[in-house]
């Protein structure tokens, strides 16, 4: 039997650190437990809060009720850090330096960092969000300026230079759309009218088509869930198939205009049809017109180029959130989708690392899902959810394209009987939930939501990663 395989990343934030313990000592007493032939049910969390203000205390025993114990004083300190009212509130400023370092100097946080976070909180939403407006702030004196400036008087090398900064910036950018379209903003109503039009001009920068994410993820992939309906299912592909997967992602670059308008009009949601078309057919247009009649280069290096990386790292994204998917109860969201306990997905992603959670209540905030993974911990271990360290979703991606599953096996981090696997047995483990659904099994599996094939109405593909 083994444990955790590679020794945590030093990025990792701090919550996903307390989860990482609680998840390796939960692993290592049931590998106790089972060697000696004792019982390996685990204690029942039964909510209690009585611990508020202890934070941090350290437990080497294998005992369950000092596990129990210290599992109630890591979501109590971790709902502070949330919670506006707590003396432990935390808000995210930036994505590189977490806040207590910030505020280590005093003169920095009296003049600067103090002033900043209090005019920051007035303006977003949430008041966690402090990292929105940073970012928000970032956009608009780098990435709209250099676009606009690249229209004015075109150079190729700014282009280059433009391009490779939206590159490295569209993983964060798409996941703070992410909350945008599922908070319905993520500004005070205030700024309303700010918040509902600065899309407009920034999402073609970072390879998004207007409204097309919102469209796609909220109302088409939350409805279906990764079933066969789902324009962005992995379950008809093998998903260590180099084939299948280039299959996925040219159905979605050639078809994906048509494939979503065609979905609402066959659920009669005529509006939003019309709608997605008018989105996407609008925004191929400008990219058109922009390529025509004003300036080639600036469009191909800042409107051109980014969609068509994005779109494949949309692809590439997907791919790995639902690569495993249960061969038994394959429409669970448990069982369909993971957990990342990694730097990419949740230090600069908003913790998108928590797809799980994420399925489970879309209207989730982003800092609560390391809480909500703690309070549900053991339901993720009785329905035999996946959790990894140590890769993003790209690499999950890349592993499977590789069959590398003794890698992805090495990244699982082993809840509940998973613990007593070997490595070989986990990378089996893995390898039987990427298997493709044949149409008999859909039809079992989910009745009469089967569509039509992999290449028939029920396909097509906008992933939903990063």
């Amino acid at each position: 039997m083994v444990n955790l395989y590679f020794a945590p990343d030093a990025q990792l934030t701090e919550p996903d650190r307390m989860v990482l313990s609680i998840l390796r000592k939960d692993s290592e007493r049931y590998e106790k437990r089972t060697a000696k032939g004792e019982p390996t049910e685990e204690v029942e969390d039964d909510g209690d809060e009585s611990t508020e203000g202890l934070k941090h205390t350290r437990y080497d025993s294998a005992s369950p009720e000092d596990a129990f114990e210290h599992e109630q004083q890591t979501i109590t300190l971790l709902k502070g850090l949330n919670n506006p009212k707590s003396s432990t509130f935390e808000p995210t400023v930036f994505f590189t330096i977490d806040t207590p370092a910030l505020l280590a100097s005093p003169l920095l946080r009296q003049w600067i960092i103090d002033p900043y976070i209090r005019l920051a909180r007035s303006i977003v939403r949430v008041d966690t969000d402090v990292v929105m407006l940073t970012h928000l702030l970032l956009y608009f004196s780098t990435s709209v300026p250099s676009a606009l400036y690249l229209f004015y008087h075109f150079r190729w090398w700014h282009g280059v230079l433009h391009f490779a900064l939206q590159v490295y910036s569209m993983g964060t950018y798409t996941l703070m759309m992410h909350q945008h379209i599922h908070m319905r903003g993520i500004l005070a109503k205030r700024f309303a009218a700010f918040d509902h039009a600065f899309p407009f001009l920034t999402d073609p920068l970072f390879g998004h088509t207007w409204n097309s994410y919102y469209f796609h993820h909220v109302k088409h992939h939350h409805v279906e869930g990764n079933g066969p309906n789902d324009l962005s299912s992995t379950v008809r592909y093998q998903r260590d198939s180099a084939w299948h997967f280039l299959q996925y992602v040219g159905r979605f670059y050639f078809f994906v205009w048509l494939d979503l308008p065609l979905y609402f009009l066959r659920t009669k949601k005529l509006g939003l049809a019309l709608k997605v078309l008018a989105s996407e057919v609008g925004s191929y247009v400008g990219v058109y017109l922009l390529f025509t009649r004003v300036n080639a280069g600036a469009t191909v290096f800042t409107l051109l180029l980014p969609l068509l990386v994005m779109r494949l790292a949309l692809m590439v994204g997907n791919w790995g959130q639902h690569a495993f998917v249960d061969e038994e109860e394959p429409n669970s969201d448990f069982r369909s989708s993971i957990t990342l306990i990694d730097v990419a997905s949740n230090r600069f992603c908003y913790n998108d690392g928590y797809h799980t959670s994420h399925h489970l209540n879309p209207l989730r905030h982003w800092r609560d899902h390391p809480v909500a993974f703690l309070a549900q911990k053991q339901q993720y271990a009785d329905e035999h959810a996946l959790v990894f360290y140590n890769i993003d979703y790209l690499m999950i991606t890349f592993s499977l394209l590789r069959k590398d599953y003794a890698h992805l096996a090495r990244c699982l981090v082993p809840v509940g009987a998973q613990a007593k696997l070997s490595l070989e047995e986990r990378a089996e483990l893995l390898r039987r939930k990427t298997r493709a659904f044949g149409e008999s099994e859909i039809v079992e599996k989910w009745g009469g939501r089967g569509g039509g094939g992999r290449y028939g109405e029920g396909m097509g593909a906008e992933g939903m990663g990063w």
